[in-house]
């Protein structure tokens, strides 16, 4: 990228990634645009997108946006939210020429490591597809923390829930047979989307793990937080539920890594 003032589009910028991603694209002298989850409610959703970005000469876009909910059942919604946006904003990039950063998932790994086990991890496995094959870059999260993730609900953080429980006065339960995860502090992902983008022309056309590379159970974040912990019972684990996931350092952007291990995103995220 040369050295003028740069112009992209974010969408989910209501999102956890999304607003995380454009404030710092604002601090780094980027002009953002930022499309929230509201276009997809209206019923001309595709032309207001469309309209948008061909209203500026924009450098490129970060597509964030999406229904993250990995207990979603209905097909059509998730799949136009999902699957639908993506065709068209990267049908946008390619015949403009412009770069598109996908936010993929680990979720494409499923329970297998092979495809995707639910909807969610469907959705984000072909839509990533789709920008690949027209030389965008996908970028594939592990288990992402840090502030702004208050909104999600079920889908937020270990880190984040546990610790509203435990102030609520609740008893803290993990599964037993300690599940492994690579928690990846969004600020690492915030640098992996930048990353990506401002090198863009030797990453095109390819997916990429964003993580920290290690996996740790979840009871780490329970002494990092000094939350106290007790078991449910081994039958109340979910049918198909992952023991372990970890990115592979082969698999990450050459020349990217991450920053910030769990202890000091913990400490940075300030719970």
């Amino acid at each position: 990228m040369n050295d003028k003032m740069k112009k992209v589009i974010v969408t989910g910028t209501r999102g956890f990634i999304g607003l995380n991603l454009m404030k710092e694209l604002n601090k780094q002298g980027y002009l953002t645009c930022g499309f929230d989850d509201s276009y997809f409610l209206i019923e001309e959703w595709e032309n207001n997108l469309l309209k948008t970005l061909n209203s500026l000469n924009y450098d490129g876009v970060f597509h964030v946006g999406a229904c993250s909910d990995t207990l979603e059942q209905d097909v059509n919604y998730m799949m136009t939210r999902n699957y639908e946006s993506t065709k068209i904003i990267t049908d946008w990039c390619k015949q403009n020429n412009k770069p598109i950063i996908y936010s993929s998932s680990a979720a494409n790994y499923g329970t297998n490591n092979r495809y995707p086990s639910n909807l969610y991890g469907w959705s984000k496995y072909v839509a990533e597809d789709y920008v690949r094959l027209n030389d965008g870059i996908g970028l594939r999260y592990f288990n992402v923390y840090g502030p702004g993730e208050e909104h999600k609900g079920k889908m937020a953080s270990v880190a984040y829930q546990m610790t509203q429980r435990y102030k609520a006065g609740e008893e803290i339960k993990l599964f037993p047979l300690k599940p492994k995860r690579d928690f990846v502090y969004i600020k690492d992902i915030i640098s992996a989307n930048i990353y990506a983008f401002e090198n863009y022309d030797k990453l095109k056309g390819n997916f990429y793990e964003v993580g920290f590379g290690e996996a740790r159970p979840f009871e780490d974040i329970m002494d990092i937080l000094n939350i106290p912990f007790t078991y449910h019972s081994e039958d109340i684990i979910p049918k198909g539920y992952q023991f372990f996931t970890c990115s592979n350092k082969t698999t990450w952007m050459p020349g990217w890594k991450p920053e910030w291990n769990l202890e000091k995103g913990l400490t940075d995220y300030d719970l």
